[in-house]
Formats: C-alpha cells, sequence, structure tokens
C-alpha cells in the first residue's frame, strides 16, 4: 500500500469558501488572494527541499480549478513550465451531497440529526444527497492510486484526499485522520510510511 519513493502532498491554497467554513466538495471554487499567496510560497518551499533532483519527479494534481491553480503557481515559483503536469480524477475532494456551500452552523439547524451521527462516526458518514460520499469511501479511490505511484511525485490535491493517504499509509485510525488539521501553507512528505509537516 505505502508507495517505496517520496511524495510531497500540498493541498490547495485557500477560497473564499475555505474562508467562510463552507463544505467545499466537489463544487469548483477558484483560489482567493490567501490562497495564491499560499501557493507561491509552497512552490518556493518545495523548490528548497527537491532542488535539482525536480527532474526525477512526476507532478500530478486534481483537476478541480483549484487545485490547478495551486498546482501551477506552485511549478511557476520554482522556475517550471506551469501547465506541464498531469491529472488524475482519484485526487477529486469526496463530494459532500447536499452539504456542499453550507456552513457547519448552518447544518446543525439544517440537519440536526445527521449532524449526531456524523459526530459519532465522522469516517464513515455518507451525507444526504446523490453521490455523497464518506471519507471511507474516498479511500477506496485514493488507494488505488497510492498503489500506481512508481516515481517520487509532488501532488495537489485536497484535505479529504490528504486524510485518506495519512490513514492509509501512516496506520492512523479513523477518527485521528478524520480530524486532522490538513494545513494550506505546508506540505506534507510522505516517505516509507513516514509523515512529515514541512514549513517555510
Amino acid at each position: 500500500m505505502v508507495p517505496d519513493v517520496p511524495i510531497y502532498l500540498i493541498r490547495h491554497g485557500q477560497t473564499d469558501w475555505n474562508a467562510e467554513g463552507r463544505f467545499q466538495g466537489q463544487h469548483d471554487i477558484p483560489l482567493n488572494d490567501i490562497g495564491r499567496g499560499q501557493a507561491s510560497r509552497n512552490g518556493i518551499l518545495l523548490q528548497k527541499l527537491i532542488g535539482d533532483r525536480v527532474s526525477d519527479f512526476a507532478f500530478v494534481s486534481s483537476p478541480m480549478t483549484r487545485t490547478r491553480q495551486t498546482m501551477e503557481l506552485v511549478r511557476t515559483s520554482m522556475g517550471l513550465e506551469p501547465t506541464s503536469y498531469g491529472t488524475n480524477d482519484a485526487l477529486i475532494e469526496l463530494s459532500f451531497g447536499d452539504w456542499e456551500g453550507h456552513t457547519l452552523a448552518e447544518l446543525k439547524v439544517l440537519f440536526p440529526e445527521a449532524m449526531h451521527r456524523r459526530e459519532a462516526d465522522k469516517w464513515n458518514f455518507v451525507p444526504p444527497g446523490e453521490r455523497a460520499e464518506s471519507y471511507e469511501i474516498l479511500s477506496w479511490r485514493v488507494s488505488g492510486w497510492l498503489q500506481s505511484v512508481s516515481e517520487p511525485t509532488v501532488c495537489v490535491t485536497h484535505g479529504g484526499v490528504m486524510r485518506s493517504i495519512i490513514k492509509l499509509c501512516a496506520a492512523s485510525g479513523a477518527i485521528e485522520a478524520s480530524e486532522t488539521d490538513i494545513r494550506q501553507d505546508s506540505i506534507l512528505k510522505l516517505d516509507t510510511g513516514t509523515l512529515t509537516w514541512i514549513a517555510a
């Protein structure tokens, strides 16, 4: 399950919905000014981390707007051609179904019983709505992507995907993985099962 090559994981930069505390999921929300700054700084940090080994790395992103914008800013900050990277649908954020666009405060009013169920088992909870997923369901497709990684990789993706990777690769429990703060201003390095947050 755990790739034997290093992977540098970057969450997309902040969006207005992140700033407002809204469930984003598969809604295609672009970066805001803060998010663009975060992405550029992560690119500067990544350049320091991999330096002249950059040609050894594959670059892959979720195909969503906020992740592609992040990847292109990262690559620009590294002095690389911005659009020379791949995308993979397995890296798309989980769907929050009918909850997308709402804040937690709003959901406690609109879906009080469902919110209680989520609090009791956040990892396995599936929100209401067509195509909605749990973190467990998300981890099934993320697992397939991880098994395909065969070369050092830079990956720009989403908070839910990174939580799935934490549970799959670091022997973390479901509660710990689902509650982990996935930062937008740092890089998470996965190397032979060890996860390390790296900040500028």
